[in-house]
């Protein structure tokens, strides 16, 4: 059983964390001493998470903030308010996400909404707290990522599916944006000589509302979603969690790895291949450059 070292002094910042992953990932790191802000969409959902992880811990120090991933407004009210504070940033854990959503819809910038939410406003979050990342002492990033990305396609002449939209291919193509985001990243931090530690996981398959909320957006869940529900080994929401914690918290982590559960879709947490697509670092550098074009959110000039 991995044991998480004390987080005691840091602040970690964990979308979607009202539930699920993201919820059991801050249950773990408040536990283990740090800070943690559960950036979330629904703030009542959110205080319901808090008080929970608060019965476990009651010293814990949670606190909730709104964050709507697919409105690029709420990510820099997000972002500018944290950075206004003046406390560097520890971790980032960008784990929400929205899933093989039926019928196409949009965020409120006008993307697809799994592109937008998935990516697009992760990347924008990301880059807008590059600075309080920076003034950590060893910082780290943690995207989440799937399995379904190995499946993924970047399809540049449709990014947003305004021609072409399927559940499952919209999907995979944003988780493999995710994962070459999370590699972009950790090329710039050693190009730049950052001391950041850029990384990623996937879950495996774990029982949370992911699988309920976006597939019932408009419309019959994929049959492929659904045959995979009964037949796919799971595990439940802190066991999917375990790599996004260690990805956060190992001291054995080293730049642009990737976690997942040790057994494909169940297990402890272990070291993950990459996907063939992901180590292109020609897509990686055009997919980072249409996503600072299309948020309108570059890296900062320092």
């Amino acid at each position: 059983m991995y044991e998480i070292p004390s987080q005691t002094g840091k602040l970690a910042v964990v979308t979607g964390s009202n539930s699920g992953t993201g919820k059991e990932a801050a249950r773990a790191l408040a536990g283990a001493g740090a800070d943690v802000i559960l950036a979330v969409r629904n703030v009542d959902k959110g205080e319901q998470a808090r008080a929970d992880i608060l019965t476990d811990h009651p010293q814990a120090q949670v606190s909730v903030r709104r964050l709507d991933l697919a409105d690029l407004s709420s990510v820099q009210d997000f972002a500018d308010a944290l950075i206004s504070e003046g406390r560097p940033l520890d971790l980032l854990l960008n784990n929400a996400g929205i899933m093989m959503v039926p019928a196409r819809h949009e965020t409120k910038d006008g993307f697809e909404l799994q592109f937008g939410s998935n990516f697009l406003g992760p990347f924008a979050l990301t880059l807008r707290l590059l600075p309080q990342l920076l003034q950590a002492k060893a910082p780290r990033v943690v995207t989440m990522s799937s399995g379904q990305a190995a499946r993924g396609k970047i399809n540049f002449d449709d990014l947003n599916a305004v021609h072409n939209y399927g559940p499952i291919s919209a999907y995979s193509q944003s988780k493999l944006a995710d994962s070459l985001l999370s590699i972009q990243l950790a090329r710039v931090a050693q190009q730049r000589g950052w001391n950041l530690i850029s990384t990623a996981a996937h879950p495996g398959s774990a029982r949370t509302n992911i699988f309920t909320n976006g597939p019932v957006m408009g419309g019959k869940p994929p049959l492929a979603l659904q045959i995979l529900g009964r037949i796919t080994p799971s595990q439940s929401p802190a066991g999917g969690a375990r790599p996004l914690i260690f990805a956060a918290t190992s001291p054995t982590v080293t730049q642009g790895s990737y976690f997942g559960p040790r057994w494909g879709m169940v297990g402890p947490a272990a070291p993950a291949k990459h996907y063939r697509t992901t180590q292109d670092p020609q897509l990686a550098a055009r997919l980072w450059a249409e996503a600072e074009r299309l948020t309108g959110v570059s890296l900062p000039g320092f």
